[in-house]
């Protein structure tokens, strides 16, 4: 991230997720893939990622179940719903919940290559 411009900081503001991989490098690739995160190797040497507009960070994790049940849903942002709809599927994920178009916003739900529960969310 570069400070001088990343990360906003503030009391209450969402800035770290783990995320349960069974592969760190392939869940890695996805979300680079998909999203544009930016892989890095942090401070204690593991490989970690910050999202697209260098906001929220985070790591991969092996150990924790990937979560695939509706609970908490963390949604992701995209310009195009359809074309993420398109990588994500050609990049092994899976859609749960289709683009629904009936407002100017679109969402959908899917699932990443390990089964995580994510949304999209296109404005």
């Amino acid at each position: 991230m570069d400070p001088k411009n990343h990360p906003t900081f503030g009391n209450g503001k969402i800035c770290y997720l783990e995320i349960p991989a069974i592969n760190i490098e392939r869940s890695a690739n996805f979300y680079k893939t998909v999203f544009g995160w930016k892989k890095r190797i942090n401070s204690d040497g593991f490989l970690s990622f910050d999202d697209g507009v260098g906001e929220v960070s985070g790591t991969w994790v092996v150990g924790p179940k990937p979560s695939g049940e509706i609970g908490i849903v963390i949604s992701i942002m995209v310009y195009n719903i359809q074309e993420t709809i398109d990588l994500i599927i050609a990049n092994g994920g899976q859609i749960i919940q289709p683009c629904e178009t009936n407002s100017s916003e679109k969402i959908a739900r899917f699932t990443d290559p390990f089964g995580n529960l994510l949304g999209l969310y296109q404005h």
